[in-house]
């Protein structure tokens, strides 16, 4: 995106925030996961279901990645002493695997992406714990663009962006042609009951109790705030390119 090698990107926005606090002349031009997928997951027959139920637990964790930079918070804000959880690290394979094998009893994961392959690869449902309904969110992914873009072509922006929210709102209405359409365009994208699922999980995702009655993407800057002040105190950004929402996340561009 930063050079241009592409028109826009649909990517984690607060990955694109710590780029753009680096200089890489990049900006959002709506978030449409405004709650985070950010989860503690395990197999339901396990019975694992609160925060607290984690106590005891063997987490399988990769570390160095964005949920584990958020992990020791979402720790403190539930009263959990990192001592009281085992972990196992790996990448995202190793994780999938290590639940799948039992060797641990949960894994971090999005709601929409490893809880929906461990469905698939097991047959067996899986309840998600997310890191926001213990008030530990971040804004998640959006389409960016280069920041060049929005004064060479904002007629471009806008209609991608226009676009872009019917696509959501046709999403939202009904998940099933969502996936459907999917299929269509690849018919190897998934398994389709597993994948309404997922797409059930990420509707859930495209508002706070603040954007409940807008229309997607139009994220609150009190939401980016806050998760400039994560980035800062837990995701290894400096507090001096912090900035203002308004340096990474514009609306002038939605419908």
């Amino acid at each position: 995106m930063a050079a241009k090698s592409a028109t826009f990107g649909y990517i984690d926005v607060t990955t694109m925030i710590k780029a753009a606090a680096k200089g890489a002349p990049l900006k959002s031009t709506g978030v449409l996961f405004q709650v985070s997928p950010m989860s503690v997951m395990g197999f339901s027959e396990k019975n694992i279901k609160t925060p607290k139920d984690i106590i005891g637990k063997t987490v399988a964790v990769t570390p160095g990645d964005s949920m584990s930079q958020m992990w020791p918070l979402f720790l403190k804000v539930n009263d959990i002493k990192p001592d009281q959880v085992k972990i196992v690290s790996g990448d995202g394979q190793t994780k999938l695997n290590a639940v799948t094998n039992g060797q641990a009893d949960l894994l971090l994961g999005y709601v929409m992406d490893q809880a929906i392959k461990l469905q698939d690869a097991t047959g067996k449902p899986v309840t998600p714990i997310r890191f926001a309904d213990s008030g530990v969110n971040q804004i998640s992914s959006g389409i960016i663009t280069n920041k060049n873009l929005l004064t060479e072509n904002p007629d471009l922006v806008k209609r991608f962006m226009r676009a872009s929210t019917k696509a959501a709102e046709a999403a939202e209405k009904s998940p099933e042609a969502a996936v459907d359409a999917m299929l269509k365009a690849n018919a190897k994208a998934g398994v389709r009951d597993t994948l309404i699922v997922g797409m059930k999980q990420s509707v859930a995702l495209y508002h706070t109790k603040e954007t409940a009655n807008q229309r997607p993407y139009r994220v609150t800057m009190k939401n980016v705030s806050d998760s400039l002040d994560l980035l800062v105190q837990y995701g290894g950004m400096d507090a001096s390119t912090r900035g203002k929402p308004e340096d990474y996340v514009t609306l002038d561009f939605l419908p």
